[in-house]
């Protein structure tokens, strides 16, 4: 085993705890300290009513009599929680649900949060870990929910929630700072934290908090119900989020019973996995093996940011980073692990151990915002999770297997190349980016391709009807436009990479297609694109949006015209606006390939463009505006209420006028430069 292998190795089973000691103490000790008993009684009556001044009255405040005193709130709140986690486990599911199904529905998840009552029954600790996250992050979604009320745009983060004043006009003042002892303040016991993060091991989390915050939501929709009725209010809930492009997601083979199999062994024996979260990987395994899927995903994501923090601090020699910040710093979480620098601003050494194709996947399933963000999404509550998607928890968990073999010692070879996790090692090595621009604009760009060759197929009026027109001249500056469009292209063709394929005939639409293609799959570096780089790539994709447009504007209106033609229904000046169309067309079919050659090309070609001093820069994104400018006045042009096409070619003569300047003086530049 090699030596970096054995010492990881060594930690993974020697950490004992995630938590610092303070959090530790705060979580596992704090609340315990009081040993008297609560009367539960005067909290709340037989029949489920809370009483909130009863609890609000066991949070303590400092001197100054304004801040929440933490440490003597979670001291004083211990017993109340132990009561209420009694009157729980004496009650039957039926009872549970008369006296508080109805206070759960402003959560718009009823279901879920008397789930949550299940659990407490059972104290499972996984499955108590697995209750708060859901619960806190639903918790959260109905909140911003409320907040909606009076506010306008909701804030994402549960601790801004609870110190918004929208919320306080709402519940009171007191209330939110009975919420800020359990959730949204890391002063607090911070519990959603500490387990959406992957700090606190199943056995961390007491029981009695669960309890505690299940009973405090049920408080809360009583006294929403209160408001709701004063204010005549409605409460709208929003939607939830819908993971698309599913198709995009499907990188790994399906995963077999014995894949799964294999990696409950795994997860007993690499080093990505900390001892002490081993029950959390064997609960994830076995929620997808159920068919329980976004239970998987909750159980797995936070496992995953522990196991790549444990090799982030090892890489980075920052030991002390793997345990919970206290109050006064910030957590190691997924952000500044996948940055490429540290907070000291050098160079993060985690994606050079992980290689690329991992850090683009962990780019792609959790930060870019075209993505599916899973783990943002399932930790705010926005995912409804009795649809979550098996596609996305396939990919996440065969990804995780990848990691477990990767991060192992060298006696599990046989592991590495089994037949059933061999082909996933290769999907992981070979991984490509999908939700960057970059990659997204290269999808825009075959897109629009295959859209423009459809117009080939469309069916046109015979020329000798044309020619019985009375009236009506073809325009003659069409083919000239078709024979400047092959002269840019051939410019083009100058400075395109080496060893890419050049068309013998430029306006060839079978050549340019090929040549598009090849240029797509160029592999272009996606990871730390800089500012400028994403700035040009937003304005490429929006020209390549435009150009779809017209795409689709033009099938359509052939389309219908065509067929207007065919039943004579077109007036006079409609058939002729409709011959100019097809005169039109003739040249906007290659110079729109032409536009997608050119984006195509600056696209190949990206990260030169942060080597441009600011003046260059500045022209070179003043000229890529006025290509996004032509292509938005061709979707005005050619939409089915204007049908200006004499317009749209003297809108093209213009727009191919600047294209040519900008290929010559890229290829003087060139010339220069050789």
């Amino acid at each position: 085993m090699r030596v970096a292998e054995r010492k990881l190795m060594a930690l993974s089973e020697s950490v004992t705890t995630c938590l610092s000691p303070a959090v530790h103490y705060v979580i596992c000790e704090l609340g315990f300290e009081k040993k008297d008993t609560y009367d539960i009684n005067n909290i709340v009556s037989e029949n489920g009513e809370i009483c909130w001044q009863a609890i609000t009255d066991r949070v303590c405040y400092l001197e100054s009599g304004q801040s929440v005193d933490y440490i003597k709130s979670i001291r004083s709140l211990g017993p109340v929680c132990e009561s209420v986690n009694l009157r729980f486990k004496s009650l039957t599911k039926d009872q549970f649900v008369a006296q508080y199904a109805l206070w759960f529905q402003w959560t718009n998840y009823t279901e879920l949060f008397l789930e949550v009552f299940d659990v407490l029954q059972h104290t499972q600790t996984t499955e108590i870990a697995l209750g708060l996250m859901k619960l806190t992050s639903h918790l959260e979604r109905a909140l911003g929910d409320v907040y909606l009320l009076i506010g306008k745009d909701c804030p994402f983060l549960l601790k801004d929630l609870l110190a918004s004043e929208e919320l306080t006009v709402i519940f009171g003042q007191a209330v939110m700072n009975v919420l800020r002892v359990f959730v949204g303040s890391p002063y607090g016991l911070n519990l959603r934290n500490v387990l959406w993060h992957g700090f606190a091991s199943p056995q961390e989390i007491p029981v009695k908090y669960c309890a505690m915050l299940l009973f405090l939501t049920a408080g809360l929709g009583q006294l929403l119900q209160t408001y709701l009725l004063q204010t005549k209010c409605v409460l709208i809930h929003r939607p939830y989020v819908t993971l698309i492009s599913l198709e995009e997601l499907n990188i790994f083979p399906d995963l077999s019973h014995e894949t799964l199999s294999l990696a409950e062994e795994l997860v007993k024996l690499s080093s990505f996995v900390l001892k002490t979260m081993l029950p959390f990987w064997i609960a994830a395994l076995t929620a997808f093996k159920q068919g329980r899927y976004a239970d998987c995903m909750i159980l797995l994501l936070p496992q995953l940011e522990a196991g790549l923090r444990l090799i982030f601090t090892a890489t980075n020699k920052c030991p002390n980073r793997l345990l919970t910040a206290e109050s006064s710093a910030v957590y190691t979480t997924f952000d500044e692990m996948l940055a490429k620098q540290l907070n000291n601003e050098e160079i993060n050494q985690l994606p050079l151990v992980l290689e690329e194709p991992a850090m683009e996947f962990l780019w792609d399933f959790l930060n870019h915002q075209e993505g599916p963000r899973i783990r943002d999404h399932l930790s705010h509550g926005e995912i409804n999770l009795k649809a979550f998607p098996r596609e996305v928890a396939n990919q996440m968990v065969a990804f995780a297997v990848t990691l477990l073999c990767r991060f192992s010692d060298e006696d599990m070879v046989a592991f590495k190349e089994h037949v059933v996790i061999k082909p996933l090692m290769n999907c992981a090595g070979c991984y490509r980016s999908r939700f960057h621009p970059i990659s997204l604009l290269k999808k825009q760009v075959l897109e629009c391709m295959k859209s423009i060759h459809l117009w080939s197929e469309l069916p046109i009026v015979p020329e000798e009807q044309v020619q019985a027109i009375k009236g009506f001249e073809g325009n003659a500056e069409a083919s000239t436009f078709v024979l400047k469009t092959a002269e840019i292209l051939s410019q083009l063709q100058q400075y395109m990479p080496q060893n890419c394929y050049s068309p013998d005939d430029p306006v060839n639409s079978d050549q340019t297609d090929r040549l598009l293609i090849e240029l797509c799959n160029m592999r272009i570096c996606t990871l730390y694109s800089p500012r400028s780089v994403l700035e040009i790539l937003v304005v490429l994709r929006k020209i390549s949006t435009q150009c779809h447009q017209v795409s689709e504007q033009v099938i359509a209106s052939i389309e219908l015209r065509y067929k207007q033609w065919i039943n004579k229904t077109l007036r006079s000046r409609q058939r002729h606006n409709y011959l100019r169309m097809l005169n039109s067309i003739k040249f906007l079919s290659p110079v729109l390939r032409l536009i997608l050659t050119l984006i195509t090309l600056e696209l190949v070609n990206i990260h030169l463009v942060y080597k441009k001093n600011p003046f260059d820069y500045q022209q070179y994104l003043k000229f890529l505006k006025s290509v996004l400018q032509y292509t938005e006045n061709l979707v005005t042009y050619t939409s089915p209420e204007k049908n200006k096409w004499d317009e749209t070619m003297e809108l093209t003569n213009k727009a191919l006028t600047k294209i040519k300047r900008f290929s010559d003086e890229k290829l003087t530049l060139m010339q220069l430069d050789t």
